[in-house]
């Protein structure tokens, strides 16, 4: 991979893992209602996810799409469906330290699974398979663009759910808490919801 390509994909990859976006908000919420360890889980379900979707990317899954669209819009919105579901577990979680079962932290599964409805990871696995791969050595630069992107995605939800954890002491009065994790909900919905519903 030459400079240039190095350069471009390494721009992208920072910009598409650090800023806001719903792996992230999950991360910022799980980590002050739960804690760095207790959100790892989260974490590992991003990168599991993330690599599985670039990798059935890679294998031509936007090629079904393109000529199945029903199959698309039937995940799009069950996707939805689950989304208000973590949302809703975001917005009605419990008292920090209370570890209610209705309030357990998202398991790599979920997290995992949650990746087929965020739009930052369609966006980032579409754009690396289409503009940062060469047709020449297909799979060996998109597993190298893949790796940088795995690497990324570790450091920036990690770091969002650690200063998820640096405001969990601020949130020690009920009223804050639940307006907390209630923008939380609203937020991640509201990253989600546009892409869910244009035509």
């Amino acid at each position: 991979m030459i400079i240039s390509d190095f350069a471009g994909i390494l721009g992208f990859s920072v910009a598409a893992a650090f800023t806001p976006g719903p792996n992230n908000l999950i991360a910022l919420a799980s980590g002050a209602n739960f804690g760095y360890r207790k959100t790892l889980p989260h974490v590992l379900g991003v990168c599991v996810g993330f690599t599985v979707m670039l990798a059935l990317m890679g294998l031509g899954l936007g090629s079904l799409f393109r000529a199945v669209p029903l199959a698309y819009t039937i995940l799009k919105y069950a996707s939805f469906a689950y989304l208000m579901f973590l949302a809703w577990k975001i917005a009605t979680s419990k008292g920090i330290g209370e570890g209610a079962a209705a309030s357990r932290p998202f398991s790599v599964l979920s997290t995992a699974t949650f990746q087929w409805v965020n739009p930052k990871a369609w966006i980032a696995a579409i754009t690396i398979v289409s503009s940062f791969t060469a047709p020449e050595r297909f799979w060996v630069s998109l597993s190298i663009n893949g790796a940088i992107n795995i690497v990324l995605a570790f450091l920036a939800v990690s770091s969002w759910a650690l200063f998820g954890t640096a405001v969990k002491n601020w949130l020690t009065r009920p009223l804050w808490y639940r307006v907390f994790n209630w923008t939380m909900a609203i937020l991640l919905v509201a990253t989600v919801a546009p892409s869910v519903f244009r035509h």
